[in-house]
């Protein structure tokens, strides 16, 4: 499992982008505006040109639904262990720590420890890059993922509707 720990101070923001290529490098660069300056569309809100490494991208932005939030973060060597010493990083959030304790039958259940992961900046859009064309949600797969897992936690956190619910209340037979 993984936990989040939030930094003490306010977190700064940054807008991520997702480029078609791979990179070996994970971390901040210090990249002037020679070699990466994207720039609006001016006809299209969400859509931007821009060049790297010669080679023309085109990009999308794309804002993050109300009522969440992106991070990005970085592991580290820290862990929140289940065994009793769960203060033992107080500032650590994390909404599945399961203690070991008994279940009903008697049985102990799983220990399980969860590696805490440290918050560096937050961000509320991020820009998908794609070449030759702007990506589509249906086609790209950052676009695709984006959507179709919140929708999919938002089903699995949802309270059933009222419809279905009724369907499954036990019928008087008379």
């Amino acid at each position: 499992m993984l936990a989040v720990k939030s930094k003490q101070r306010a977190s700064t923001t940054c807008v991520p982008n997702v480029l078609p290529c791979r990179i070996d490098h994970n971390g901040p660069v210090n990249a002037s505006e020679r070699y990466w300056a994207p720039t609006k569309d001016c006809k299209v809100d969400d859509k931007e040109t821009s060049y790297f490494r010669g080679r023309k991208l085109h990009g999308r932005s794309v804002k993050i639904p109300e009522g969440y939030q992106g991070i990005v973060v970085t592991t580290t060597e820290h862990q929140l262990s289940d065994n009793g010493n769960r203060n033992r990083l107080s500032d650590v959030t994390s909404k599945d720590v399961r203690l070991c304790e008994d279940d009903e039958e008697g049985d102990k259940l799983e220990t399980q420890d969860t590696k805490v992961l440290e918050e560096n900046a937050s961000f509320d859009e991020i820009v998908v890059w794609g070449h030759e064309a702007v990506p589509e949600t249906e086609n790209d797969p950052y676009l695709r993922s984006l959507d179709e897992w919140i929708a999919f936690a938002e089903t699995m956190h949802s309270y059933p509707s009222s419809k279905l619910a009724k369907s499954h209340e036990p019928k008087e037979v008379g």
